[in-house]
């Protein structure tokens, strides 16, 4: 296997034209391979400085997973930090998560970011939906988004060889028209279903509105997980709601809607 290590989206593009297969980490790949045999060429972005940005607003899909810290909103960092152990956040990739592996532990995080995609096809650069991310698994090249005023996330335990635990994210931010977005994503098994409505309501009407989206057939369980964190969105720390002023990214509170629980068993 021949892999090629592009330094610029040029480069890039010809090794795709070429037939070269993404990598990221090689964490979920490389048992395959060896089982199913090696692609002649492979292409890894490690080298590619489009895929390596990372700041408050942005991450690129070569970015490892313990790169993922506190200039990226909580949502998106307790997301990182609960995949997998210590060695393997240290190989494994943003774009390897979102677009090679079947668990996609960063999409909730990264739909109620409401984060659009940058992708690498043979015919140029463009920036696609999530959605279109996730069917078509293009060469992703980064990931950018509008820096929410609050955000939370939580993953409940997991049994060794059980079905994925129940993951939760959610995100206040403001909206085209100056008001302000409730988007909530909840990995159940390995479908994973968003919501959305207005921010400026109280938790009961939040609710209500989130019922009618493709979050209302979720069971009991995953409601009891998201009512705190709507009601810690939309009430801040202290019952107050979050300024709009308030800079940065905050989790509102350490038991409600900003907990963070690590699964029994490692997710990769």
């Amino acid at each position: 296997m021949l892999l090629c290590l592009p330094t610029s989206v040029t480069e890039a593009q010809e090794y795709l034209a070429e037939g070269a297969v993404p990598i990221g980490g090689a964490t979920l790949v490389w048992a395959t391979w060896q089982r199913d045999g090696f692609p002649g060429l492979a292409m890894s972005l490690r080298e590619l400085p489009e895929a390596n940005v990372t700041g408050r607003e942005t991450v690129g899909a070569a970015v490892v997973l313990h790169r993922i810290g506190a200039r990226q909103p909580d949502v998106l960092r307790l997301a990182a930090a609960a995949i997998g152990t210590g060695a393997v956040r240290r190989t494994a990739t943003v774009g390897g998560n979102l677009v090679g592996s079947t668990l996609r532990c960063l999409l909730p995080a990264a739909l109620v970011l409401d984060a659009r995609a940058t992708v690498l096809e043979s015919d140029g650069v463009r920036e696609v939906d999530l959605a279109e991310v996730v069917v078509k698994r293009p060469l992703l090249l980064s990931l950018r988004w509008r820096a929410p005023i609050a955000s939370a996330y939580r993953k409940l335990p997991g049994e060794a060889g059980g079905p994925p635990p129940l993951v939760v994210a959610s995100a206040l931010g403001a909206d085209e028209s100056g008001g302000r977005r409730l988007r909530v994503a909840v990995r159940d098994g390995y479908d994973v279903l968003g919501g959305d409505t207005a921010g400026d309501t109280g938790t009961e009407e939040a609710l209500g509105a989130l019922r009618g989206t493709a979050l209302g057939d979720l069971p009991t369980g995953a409601w009891d997980v998201i009512r705190p964190q709507v009601t810690g969105l939309l009430h801040g720390r202290d019952g107050h709601p979050w300024s709009d002023h308030t800079p940065g990214d905050h989790a509102p509170g350490p038991h409600g809607a900003g907990a963070h629980e690590a699964p029994s068993a490692p997710e990769r």
